[in-house]
């Protein structure tokens, strides 16, 4: 009975905040995809699936679907490779090691709206007079006035931001890694990057498991930067799908079809991340 006592009294809170913070908003949610509500008059019609049959017609919204896809793959992708690369080197002895982690680090301390700021004058201002004093034609005008350069300008803050932190996991997985494994290999006559290859890498599995996780999770859901950096400009060839929601939602006081489509994306999200960890933890047990 004392177990039972103490056990509600350490979960309870836990459970209520998270059924007040994230349960009751999520079912209110689902609910206002089941009507015609524009956020300001107080009658709520049922409109059923008429919402969710909308999202299929909404073509900017697939349109953003489709470049939010493209910006998750290269996100995704150069976030883990920088981050493993980075705590590889950091990882074997370099000297003021301590000092590079806390420096690649920084950037995700610094919040998005405040980077997105930071980095739209470095590619409006510090980029272009690079180029006009050097005759550099790459930076000769702003990447952010260029649709195709500002898409890939997106990609290069979010992996300034994200690198750093993701790093700090693939470290922790590198310190927990079995010095008597790696020194057999070596006596065994493997290469540097036959170690890499055949044991460091399977055993850092978990280790990509959670950086793989947390990097679509947050390249999928990513606003802030979008809206400081480009505000889904030029021409709204980089408006990402949650800019879309927001403006269905609260621009264009449609809030059943925002909410609608908030909904598709966050089902898009759970399953993608989903498949992700399953297949990882198998690679973890095969491993």
């Amino acid at each position: 009975m004392d177990k039972l006592k103490n056990l509600v009294i350490f979960a309870l809170p836990g459970i209520s905040i998270f059924l007040l913070v994230v349960m009751v908003p999520f079912i209110y949610g689902f609910y206002l995809t089941l009507t015609d509500w524009n956020g300001v008059k107080q009658v709520k019609n049922i409109v059923g699936a008429a919402n969710y049959i909308e999202v299929f017609k909404d073509i900017e919204f697939w349109t953003s679907m489709g470049l939010t896809l493209k910006y998750v793959l290269f996100s995704v992708v150069l976030v883990n490779v920088v981050a493993f690369m980075l705590a590889y080197i950091l990882t074997n002895g370099v000297k003021a090691q301590n000092f590079f982690r806390t420096g690649f680090f920084t950037p995700n301390l610094i919040g998005g709206v405040v980077l997105g700021f930071i980095w739209q004058f470095i590619f409006s201002r510090v980029l272009v007079d690079i180029g006009e004093s050097t005759g550099w034609g790459i930076f000769s005008a702003s990447w952010l006035s260029n649709p195709d350069k500002a898409f890939w300008s997106l990609v290069i803050v979010t992996v300034w931001q994200l690198s750093g932190y993701m790093m700090l996991i693939y470290i922790a997985g590198f310190t927990g890694l079995s010095t008597d494994v790696l020194e057999a290999s070596s006596i065994d006559g493997a290469t540097g990057f036959q170690k890499l290859k055949s044991i460091i890498m399977p055993l850092m599995v978990p280790s990509f498991v959670v950086c793989l996780f947390l990097t679509l999770s947050r390249a999928f859901m990513v606003y802030d930067v979008n809206l400081t950096l480009t505000g889904g400009e030029p021409y709204g060839s980089t408006r990402l799908v949650a800019m879309h929601v927001y403006e269905k939602a609260f621009t264009a006081r449609n809030y059943g079809v925002g909410q609608a489509e908030a909904l598709f994306l966050f089902l898009l999200v759970a399953i993608i991340s989903g498949i992700q960890i399953y297949i990882g933890k198998k690679k973890e047990v095969e491993a």
